[in-house]
């Protein structure tokens, strides 16, 4: 069995695409804080989940975008839309997967890089998600909205005993 490799992806930004213009991204990680407690009779440390960390889409385009630039200092924390779409095809099987990535964020830094007569040049761009979705063939495998108190892992809830407690 050969593993999925992405094959093509495509970036969107407000809705308008971003065609031959893109070409990485480097996907959210997902992390936990994780904070060490040894309590009375413990022989050792267990970690506990104190809950998610911040989370970014890093992408390269080749060159400079207008629209981009124009979303500098954006006031809100979620006035963005970003959806990178990527398709991963197993070679033994040519069986392709979609694989999309939904955020809500602003941009925290773009950088144009060094510009030099006759050479390719990047466009970097990280971005602060205030929200993240990522569906594996049109179903949603994980969605963390921290600003409404939603972390949803394959269709579990995760939050919603607490929301309930909170009654909100």
């Amino acid at each position: 069995m050969l593993p999925r490799k992405l094959k093509d992806l495509l970036l969107f930004n407000e809705g308008g695409n971003y065609l031959g213009e893109v070409n990485a991204a480097t996907l959210p990680k997902l992390t936990r804080k994780l904070e060490e407690w040894r309590g009375a009779g413990m022989d050792s440390p267990v970690k506990i989940d104190m809950g998610g960390e911040a989370l970014d889409l890093e992408w390269t385009a080749g060159g400079p975008l207008r629209d981009v630039l124009a979303q500098y200092a954006e006031p809100r924390v979620d006035g963005l839309l970003l959806r990178f779409v990527g398709v991963y095809e197993a070679d033994d099987t040519g069986e392709k997967t979609a694989v999309e990535v939904i955020v809500r964020g602003r941009h925290e830094e773009i950088e144009a890089g060094e510009q030099k007569i006759g050479e390719g040049g990047e466009f970097k761009v990280k971005t602060s998600c205030a929200y993240y979705r990522l569906d594996w063939n049109g179903s949603t495998v994980i969605e963390v909205d921290p600003l409404n108190m939603v972390l949803i892992v394959d269709g579990n809830d995760r939050m919603a005993e607490r929301r309930a407690i909170l009654g909100v």
